[in-house]
């Protein structure tokens, strides 16, 4: 017996140490060598080749009310909580494959009472040889029906001969992976939300506080033609356009105070709290924060290792080309090492005597003939599958470059758009000013005091969406970038208890 199971063993190990399918090699994109889209000299936010910042980007914006939003996100969104319960199912999934290593061993006890059919060929016989047990020959005994008792334990173990098991370890560890760097991706995106909102609210309030003022100035411009009505200085008409100004103004006013509540509703949504539970620390106004002076991009490679859908994209393809391992060593025989003993009796105290005992032991070896092609195919279907992860993540990679590259040009174009709405806010405003002076000396018409309002008024407008729109364009630029989810157990910090 010893012998035998000596060349099992010889016969075993050096099996075990052989592992089928291809073996995983990280991909090496191809990238530009830097970014097209270089700064001006002259813009106000300096883009710079340096590695870009992994860390909270969200403190650039030098606003704790940003700060405090972001760090109290995760806990109670729910997009992050179900990517933290994505990360623990793939855990154990990782787990379940793990335990195809070890032995399995069970334990069972049973009682069963059974009477045979003596109708059949088989019960009459057993039946027959029962009734001979009270004669003078020494057959043994049938009774039918009869109980039974056993107590046993079975245990069995399938050596991994060609690494199937371990491919398909190999495959869940990288599944957990992109588990991850899913959440990773989620953080990124959750923190960036929050940002746009939080900046879109500031710049509903700045818009807020403009028309107010707007329309504290059409109100007056408005008592300045009725008074020059009264004096027969001007027609019913200058009054009316003047009236018309003032209300068109004041319609905006709702407008922008629905939009501060859903800006607020919504932050308040992304942070996993109820309708409103933010008004009373958001309502009061503040300024859009503002741009930092400086961003650092790095290079377009340096992307690859940082963003977490392209981290992701290379995980998922680990897990692809491992289970093409694993579909193939199903094409080779499988061996099961078993065991079975334990105790069989009529009576519940017979179990424990010895000669109750019953045991089988021995090796099961499988070996697939013929499935109708259906192993060749599986093998196949992996490896189609492997070559969509590759496309997959070719096309993240080649994307990401795509972001970052349109973030810098939407960026650098909005700071030119904004320095040109600087200057024409102020050329307007001084030609209000004097229209407005000069229709109060009556040297000029009320339509140039209209026409002037209205393009002073919509010109601040545009300037305050700019505004808004450069410091959105500098978290778009953070967001394609992909940073800010490096903190050790970002995940976990940032979730908390789950459960």
């Amino acid at each position: 017996m010893k012998n035998r199971i000596a060349l099992l063993a010889a016969a075993i190990v050096p099996l075990a140490a052989c592992t089928v399918g291809p073996a995983f090699k990280p991909p090496r994109p191809e990238t530009p060598a830097s970014f097209t889209a270089m700064p001006v000299p002259e813009h106000n936010v300096q883009i710079t080749s340096a590695p870009a910042d992994e860390g909270a980007w969200w403190a650039r914006f030098r606003d704790p009310e940003l700060n405090a939003l972001i760090a109290n996100a995760g806990a109670g969104n729910f997009d992050m909580r179900t990517a933290a319960l994505r990360i623990a199912e793939a855990r154990e999934q990782l787990a379940v494959a793990e335990a195809d290593r070890y032995p399995t061993l069970g334990g069972n006890l049973s009682y069963t009472r059974q009477r045979f059919s003596t109708t059949t060929p088989q019960g009459r016989l057993f039946n027959g040889v029962g009734k001979l047990g009270g004669s003078t020959l020494m057959v043994p005994n049938f009774p039918n029906p009869y109980d039974q008792f056993q107590l046993g334990f079975d245990a069995s173990w399938e050596p991994d001969l060609f690494g199937r098991v371990r491919r398909n370890i190999e495959a869940a560890d990288a599944d957990t992976q992109a588990s991850v760097e899913d959440s990773h991706d989620v953080l990124v995106s959750l923190d960036s939300e929050i940002a746009r909102n939080y900046i879109d609210l500031r710049s509903a309030q700045l818009k807020l506080t403009i028309s107010r003022a707007d329309l504290a100035v059409d109100r007056d411009i408005l008592l300045l033609a009725q008074q020059r009505r009264q004096a027969g200085l001007t027609t019913e008409i200058d009054v009316h356009n003047a009236a018309a100004q003032a209300t068109a103004t004041e319609a905006l006013i709702p407008q922008l105070e629905r939009e501060i509540e859903v800006d607020i509703n919504q932050l308040s949504l992304l942070l996993g709290r109820s309708p409103g539970a933010l008004q009373t620390e958001l309502a009061a106004e503040k300024p859009i924060p503002p741009l930092p002076p400086e961003i650092a991009v790095g290079l377009p490679g340096d992307i690859v290792r940082r963003r977490p859908d392209i981290r992701a994209a290379e995980a998922r393809l680990h897990s692809a080309t491992a289970r093409i391992g694993v579909a193939t060593a199903e094409l080779f025989p499988q061996l099961t090492l078993s065991a079975q003993f334990g105790t069989q009796s009529e009576q519940f105290p017979g179990l424990f005597e010895w000669a109750s005992r019953f045991f089988n032991v021995g090796p099961t070896l499988q070996l697939p003939i013929f499935e109708g092609g259906k192993l060749r195919a599986t093998v196949q279907l992996n490896d189609v599958r492997e070559q969509e992860a590759a496309v997959t993540y070719a096309k993240t990679v080649v994307g990401a470059v795509h972001d970052v590259q349109n973030a810098l040009i939407t960026l650098q174009n909005e700071e030119q758009r904004h320095a040109s709405l600087d200057a024409t806010v102020n050329e307007s405003r001084i030609a209000f000013d004097l229209a407005r002076d000069r229709y109060s000396a009556g040297v000029t018409g009320f339509l140039d005091v209209l026409d002037a309002d209205r393009s002073f008024e919509q010109n601040e407008s545009s300037l305050a969406d700019s505004t808004a729109a450069l410091s959105t364009d500098a978290v778009a630029l953070f967001k394609a970038l992909g940073g800010g989810w490096q903190q050790p157990d970002e995940v976990e910090i940032r979730t908390g208890d789950i459960r």
